[in-house]
């Protein structure tokens, strides 16, 4: 396999920090250009976060001395590196310019972020779930008038933890899907260190969070038409997204109802057996099994499971018949790995894999 060297935008914040802390000694990619605000470029990558690296590990030694590079400054990131992920925080319009920049300066760009999530043309994948979306890029490419350049992006993370449980569902006719989600702190690029409002408390909105938690599902279940992905029509999905006082791990409870009811073991083994093209390919971030049952009732906690799999595995448990829907459920999984950082490395290496990138 050839090696890529890929750049980071970004690359200072919490989920930047996670793109750097999963990517050390990644056997495909090779961090060779770390972009952030103007504030911080110029520094040593080590300098530029002092005092505010949020990661279990010390940071990254091939990084530490990477000098950081103004984001904006999009030929000079751009030529010093295969790719780029993206993990900025700026606003949606400026993140739409920057990574659309990117893309017609022929780097392709994998992003963490929203702001290309709703054009039909930009893939939005969770790799186990629809690759086949990755065919709307050749339409991409005409539109920006690239050859190589283009954005790929991941989902919302919170749909990240029933999505994939649904998923092997859906040929029972999934109708109906209430998903409440208890969403961690890191998810809003915070720990409970730096955000005391948060200790011993529990906040029930999160903006914008059930808008995309409804819509994006939709987007995933959809179909290539003509070159673009059209949304799915079903299942009506309601949501509600609740921020608790939990560091890492998104836990939903799920509710659905089918068209055609599957007996409740016959679920089990679905979710149990289901592989997606990732653990046939054998990408190097693939969880060996993505879905785990846990028949415990207890089970799964966030503490102890949300880094199953090296947190690349979505953990569900507790299903059982439900008085108003057909089933109820809980599911948990990484926001930061799974849902963010590692999530988008995973979609880099689908990319790699299928010769887009």
């Amino acid at each position: 396999m050839t090696k890529f060297n890929v750049g980071v935008l970004g690359g200072t914040g919490m989920v930047g920090q996670r793109f750097i802390s999963c990517l050390e000694g990644h056997p495909w990619f090779t961090v060779t250009a770390i972009a952030a605000s103007p504030r911080s470029a110029g520094k040593t990558y080590q300098e530029a976060v002092a005092g505010r690296w949020a990661m279990e590990k010390p940071v990254p030694e091939g990084v530490k001395n990477i000098i950081v590079q103004d984001a904006s400054d999009v030929e000079k990131v751009a030529d010093t590196a295969d790719f780029v992920f993206s993990a900025v925080d700026m606003k949606k319009e400026e993140i739409f310019r920057l990574e659309e920049a990117y893309a017609r300066r022929e780097c392709p760009v994998v992003s963490n972020n929203s702001a290309h999530r709703a054009a039909a043309d930009v893939p939005m994948i969770i790799p186990e779930l629809n690759p086949g979306h990755l065919a709307v890029i050749e339409t991409q490419r005409r539109r920006l008038g690239t050859s190589r350049g283009f954005i790929a992006v991941k989902s919302n993370c919170s749909i990240q933890s029933y999505v994939p449980a649904l998923h092997p569902l859906r040929e029972y006719g999934l109708e109906r899907v209430l998903a409440c989600t208890y969403q961690a702190v890191s998810g809003a690029g915070k720990n409970l260190e730096t955000w005391p409002e948060m200790r011993d408390n529990v906040i029930p909105f999160i903006p914008g969070e059930e808008e995309k938690s409804e819509r994006e599902p939709l987007k995933v279940w959809g179909s290539v038409i003509n070159g673009g992905v059209v949304p799915a029509e079903k299942p009506v999905i309601t949501t509600q997204c609740i921020r608790v006082p939990v560091s890492d791990g998104h836990l939903a409870a799920v509710f659905c109802s089918f068209a055609h009811k599957p007996p409740k073991d016959e679920i089990i083994d679905r979710w149990n057996s289901f592989a997606g093209k990732p653990q046939i390919l054998g990408l190097p971030s693939a969880p060996k099994q993505f879905l785990h049952y846990f028949d415990e009732d207890n089970q799964p906690q966030t503490r102890p499971d949300r880094g199953l799999e090296g947190g690349m595995a979505v953990s569900v448990g507790r299903l059982r018949p439900d008085t108003v829907f057909d089933y109820k459920f809980v599911c948990l999984f990484h926001n930061t790995l799974r849902g963010a950082a590692g999530g988008a490395i995973l979609l880099a290496e689908l990319l790699v894999k299928e010769g887009i990138i």
